[in-house]
């Protein structure tokens, strides 16, 4: 078991990451690449089952070629 659950706001964005890369026919694999992810990290926070610096986000935001507040709809 976690020492600490995982925040509904980082399933959420999770959940967001995965939803734009869907509506713009990305693939993970790429936008992990373009956002100097290891593609399984990228799949764990898209799972929400790991929590992201904003770092992370950031890079993640660029590749996505979306603001960073897209990320965090729905919170």
């Amino acid at each position: 078991m976690r020492k600490t659950e995982i925040p509904e706001s980082v399933k959420i964005i999770g959940i967001n990451i995965k939803l734009i890369i869907k509506e713009k026919n990305l693939k993970v694999r790429h936008v992990a690449h373009d956002s100097d992810l290891d593609i399984e990290a990228l799949r764990r926070y898209m799972l929400g089952k790991q929590i992201m610096g904003i770092d992370k986000l950031v890079r993640i935001s660029i590749a996505l070629n979306v603001e960073i507040s897209q990320l965090f709809r729905n919170i």
